[in-house]
């Protein structure tokens, strides 16, 4: 699970509790000018595949971490933290390491409404 914050011109994604040893991360600074897009989409998570470069897939229970994940043709670099996919938020990003975020949080609606007026 993933908390959501803002901090003046940044949001701060930090994974709470073991999912930070399971996605060997602990906290994402992401300047809001570089979110591209955010949408809550718990069918992301069967659109998973690709390449774990550093985090933990157990299907079915967690998937955390880095992984390169096909987009439209080629694999690109996104971070996962989703145990529900219920709850699951999709983050695209621009010039950053990362293309996508995709995370599990408290409330998607009320994270997409913070990043999405938060720009």
């Amino acid at each position: 699970m993933v908390e959501v914050t803002i901090h003046q011109d940044t949001a701060v994604f930090t994974v709470r509790g073991l999912h930070r040893v399971l996605a060997f991360k602990s906290e994402l600074t992401i300047p809001r000018a570089h979110i591209a897009e955010v949408r809550h989409d718990p069918e992301a998570a069967q659109r998973l595949e690709g390449l774990r470069a550093g985090g933990t897939h157990w299907p079915g229970v967690v998937t955390a971490g880095t992984f390169y994940l096909d987009y439209q043709g080629s694999h690109k670099p996104s971070f996962t933290d989703l145990a529900n996919p219920d709850n699951l938020v999709v983050i695209k990003l621009r010039d950053e390491d990362y293309h996508q975020l995709i995370i599990e949080v408290d409330d998607p609606v009320a994270v997409v409404a913070l990043l999405a007026t938060s720009g």
